[in-house]
């Protein structure tokens, strides 16, 4: 819910500051100044409050498992998400950091990694 009314406001803000420039000195002022607020907003909200807003007051967020891999857990450390998926052909665990922007993430694989998983657990 956060999220939605996150974009509601940037594009009321950008849509209200466009046209008072608009009206009130030239319509190209207009358009640069709603433009520059526009992307102000997706590039705080992408680089800034998206995990942020999950966390904190139930955003929204998206994620996909890769092709050929089972999820099997997440885990937040500070604002940053860690997901540790299980590939099955390779036998391996990877830790996926999912950061603001999603720059600087880092990667985890643990060979060999044979997680518990299935029918199996509760038998001998």
């Amino acid at each position: 819910m956060i999220t939605y009314l996150y974009w509601i406001t940037v594009i009321a803000t950008s849509l209200f500051m466009g046209w008072a420039f608009t009206r009130f000195l030239k319509w190209k002022v207009g358009v640069v100044v709603g433009l520059a607020i526009a992307i102000v907003g997706w590039a705080a909200y992408h680089f800034r409050y998206e995990q942020s807003f999950v966390k904190n007051f139930g955003g929204v967020m998206t994620l996909e498992v890769p092709e050929g891999q089972m999820h099997l857990s997440s885990t937040w450390k500070d604002d940053h998400l860690w997901i540790e998926n299980y590939d099955p052909a390779k036998n391996i665990c990877y830790f996926n950091e999912v950061s603001r922007g999603h720059l600087l993430e880092g990667q985890v694989a643990i060979k060999n990694c044979n997680p518990v998983i299935g029918p199996s657990l509760g038998k001998p």
